[in-house]
Formats: structure tokens, C-alpha cells, sequence
């Protein structure tokens, strides 16, 4: 199995949350989250992303780097809320991430203000 195959089941099962295709929010997390809307599921990004963060500097203080695996699944659970909410889907975001393989990281954020400025002009 790969990791794509495993975040397409994980996001076909959050597609199915989805209170549209019948999820029900008194009896699942994920179509609790999508019914109340944006603001609770991104407040749930916002704390996985600092829980993270906090993991790794546990880690940088003897701490348990597993706990950064941990926290990171979270966000990404959270996360791939958010994109099923939009219309998006993992593949998405991996699509992306093989569009920028091979670009250095420095050029693709200077492509991106530049692209930025751009836009602003138009």
C-alpha cells in the first residue's frame, strides 16, 4: 500500500462525512466539524499546527520525537478536512508538491512574489 492510496481512503471516508452525503454530526467528529463550518476546522489546524511545533521543541529537549508523528497526523487530518470543504483532495496537494520537485525553494518563493506583484497590477 502507499501513502497516496492511504490518504485517498482516509479522504473518500471524510467525503462520505460531509453532512451533503449524509454525515451525520451527532455521530461523527469529522461531519461535526464541517457542520459548523470553516471557523471550527481551521481553529483545529491552528491548534495542531502550534501542538507541532511545541512537539518539536520538546524533542530538541530530550523529549519523545514520536510525538511530532503524532501531532502531525493531526494536522493533517484537519487539513484534509479543510481541502475536502473546498473541493480539494490530497492528490491535490501532492500534485503540487511533485510541480515544485526539483525547484529550489528560493526560486519557487521569489516565482510566487513575483507572480504576486503581478497580479496586484493587473
Amino acid at each position: 500500500m502507499s501513502s497516496n492510496d492511504s490518504l485517498a481512503r482516509l479522504a473518500a471516508v471524510i467525503e462520505s462525512r460531509k453532512p451533503a452525503n449524509g454525515g451525520d454530526p451527532d455521530k461523527s467528529y469529522v461531519s461535526r466539524l464541517l457542520h459548523k463550518g470553516p471557523d471550527a476546522f481551521l481553529k483545529k489546524i491552528g491548534e495542531e499546527a502550534t501542538e507541532t511545533v511545541m512537539a518539536a521543541k520538546d524533542a530538541d529537549h530530550g523529549g519523545d520525537p514520536q510525538k511530532i508523528v503524532y501531532e502531525v497526523a493531526d494536522l493533517w487530518f484537519h487539513s484534509m478536512i479543510a481541502l475536502a470543504h473546498y473541493g480539494l483532495s490530497p492528490a491535490d496537494v501532492v500534485a503540487e508538491l511533485e510541480r515544485r520537485e526539483g525547484t529550489s525553494g528560493i526560486e519557487e518563493k521569489a516565482l510566487r512574489k513575483l507572480q504576486g506583484r503581478e497580479a496586484g497590477q493587473v
